[in-house]
C-alpha cells in the first residue's frame, strides 16, 4: 500500500482531534471543542497511553506508580491548549479550554510549574492577576508528543488504500461535524 501524504494524516488527525476535544454531556464545558483548529488536540506521549514515565517527577502518586493516565493526558490536554494559544492564558481559561473545573486546572498548573513546563506570568492587564505560558521545555515536550502522534497516525495509516484514507477522512470529519454541541 502507498504510504499516506501529509494531507491525508492531517485531515485525519484534524477529524480525531475534533471528536476528543468534544465534552461529554454534563461535563464542564459540555459539548465545546477545545480548540477547533487544534489538529492535535489530545492522548497519547510520555504521560498518555502506553507512553507513562515511571522514573519521572510524577513517578510514585499513583496505583502503578506514576499519575495516572487520566492525569497525564489533562496535562498534556493543558499544554497543547498554551501551545495553541496566542497568548498565556488564565486559570479558569486553561480548565474551559480543557474541560475542567478551575481547581483541577490550578492543581494541573502546579504540577506542570513543578515540572518545569509552565511557568507565571503577570497578567499585562492587571497585575493582580497570573497568566500560564509554556516553557521552552513545555514547548519541546508538547510538540515532541505531537510529532509521535503523527508519526503513529502515519504508520497506522499504511494499511489503508488510497481510497480508503480518503474515505475515513471524509467520514470522520462527517461525524465530527454532526456531533451534538450545546
Amino acid at each position: 500500500m502507498p504510504a499516506p501524504d501529509d494531507a491525508e494524516i492531517d485531515a485525519i488527525a484534524d477529524a480525531l482531534a475534533r471528536l476528543r476535544a468534544l465534552r461529554r454531556p454534563g461535563g464542564p464545558g459540555a459539548g465545546r471543542p477545545i480548540d477547533p483548529g487544534h489538529a492535535h488536540a489530545h492522548g497519547h506521549g510520555p504521560w498518555g497511553r502506553g507512553h507513562r514515565r515511571h522514573d519521572g517527577p510524577d513517578a510514585g502518586d499513583g496505583p502503578r506508580g506514576g499519575m495516572g493516565r487520566m492525569a497525564g493526558l489533562a496535562r498534556l490536554r493543558m499544554l497543547e491548549a498554551l501551545e495553541a494559544a496566542s497568548r498565556p492564558l488564565s486559570v479558569g481559561e486553561i480548565g474551559e479550554a480543557i474541560g475542567v473545573d478551575q481547581p483541577r486546572a490550578s492543581r494541573l498548573v502546579q504540577q506542570a510549574a513543578e515540572l518545569e513546563l509552565v511557568q507565571r506570568e503577570a497578567d499585562p492587564d492587571d497585575a493582580r492577576r497570573t497568566r500560564i505560558a509554556l516553557t521552552d521545555a513545555g514547548r519541546r515536550f508538547a510538540q515532541g508528543v505531537r510529532t509521535e502522534r503523527r508519526a503513529a497516525l502515519g504508520g497506522a495509516l499504511t494499511v489503508f488504500s488510497d481510497t480508503e484514507r480518503a474515505e475515513l477522512a471524509r467520514l470522520l470529519g462527517k461525524l465530527a461535524d454532526a456531533w451534538p454541541r450545546d
